[in-house]
C-alpha cells in the first residue's frame, strides 16, 4: 500500500484560525448525525448497500465500524448528506402522517415527472444532488423551501 496517497490529518492546534469553527462542528455533529442515520434507515429498511450509497461510504468495514460503535468523524460531504436524509424524512413524517406510509415511500415506485416512475431511493442514490432534489420536491410538496 502506497502511503503517499493517503490523506494526511492535520491537528486541530495547527490549523489555521478560520477553519477550526468548520472542524469543532464537524466533530459535534458527527456523532448525532450518524445516530440519526441508522435510526432512519432501519425504519425505511435499506439495505447495506443502500446506506452505504446515501452515505457516499465505500466501505463496508466502515459502515459496520460506525453503526457499531454509533459514533462517526463525517466529513463534510457526509454530514450534509445525513443533513439532507434528515429532512427528506421530516417532510415525509409531515406529508403522511402515517409512518408506515411515510417509511415506505421512498421505496415505493414514484409517478412524479423527477422519478419517472422510479423510487425516490433509486435518485437518492445517485449522490448528493439526488438527495437535495428529493428533499426540494418534498418541500415543495408541502409548501415549504424548494
Amino acid at each position: 500500500m502506497n502511503h503517499n496517497n493517503a490523506a494526511k490529518i492535520t491537528p486541530l492546534h495547527l490549523l489555521p484560525t478560520d477553519q477550526l469553527p468548520v472542524l469543532q462542528d464537524l466533530q459535534r455533529l458527527s456523532g448525532p448525525g450518524v445516530r440519526a442515520f441508522f435510526r432512519i434507515a432501519e425504519r425505511w429498511q435499506l439495505s447495506t448497500d443502500e446506506q452505504m450509497s446515501l452515505l457516499g461510504v465505500s466501505s463496508r468495514s466502515t459502515l459496520f465500524h460506525w453503526k457499531r460503535q454509533q459514533d462517526a468523524r463525517l466529513s463534510r460531504d457526509q454530514l450534509e448528506r445525513v443533513s439532507h436524509i434528515l429532512g427528506i424524512y421530516k417532510a415525509l413524517q409531515i406529508l403522511l402522517p402515517n409512518e408506515d406510509s411515510a417509511d415506505a415511500w421512498v421505496k415505493r415506485p414514484n409517478s412524479a415527472p423527477l422519478f419517472d416512475g422510479r423510487p425516490a431511493l433509486q435518485r437518492m442514490a445517485a449522490g448528493i444532488l439526488g438527495l437535495f432534489s428529493v428533499r426540494a420536491y418534498l418541500d415543495a410538496q408541502r409548501g415549504g423551501w424548494a
